[in-house]
């Protein structure tokens, strides 16, 4: 059984930075896309970053210079650096990992962390 879990939420002023971080475990043989979405009350799920297992990155354009995502595979993790954050930014925040187990690749989901940009 495979699970991720999330960390790194909290409330921050406009402007100031914080760092997710969402760690997969249980019967991994690897995992291939990693990505970053969000979902404000009252809005879809929308995609906020992805990396491949290669390293390569794709960002919301809504997000672009300011967050930064990264992937230890040693780890199993991914990272999410949101810097000069907006009131815009507060969601939920959800990452997605592409895993390869004895069953098959299938999309996992982390429980969410609660990310609130104010004042």
């Amino acid at each position: 059984q495979v699970q991720l879990v999330e960390s790194g939420g909290g409330l921050v002023q406009p402007g100031g930075s914080l760092r997710l971080s969402c760690a997969a475990s249980g019967n991994i043989f690897s995992i291939r896309a990693m990505g970053w979405y969000r979902q404000a009350p009252g809005k879809q799920r929308e995609l906020v970053a992805t990396i491949s297992s290669g390293g390569s990155t794709n960002y919301a354009d809504s997000v672009k210079g300011r967050f930064t995502i990264s992937r230890d595979n040693a780890k199993n993790t991914v990272y999410l650096q949101m810097n000069s954050l907006k009131p815009e930014d507060t969601a939920v925040y959800y990452c997605n990992m592409q895993i390869f187990t004895d069953r098959g690749t299938r999309d996992y989901w982390g429980q969410g962390t609660q990310v609130t940009v104010s004042s």
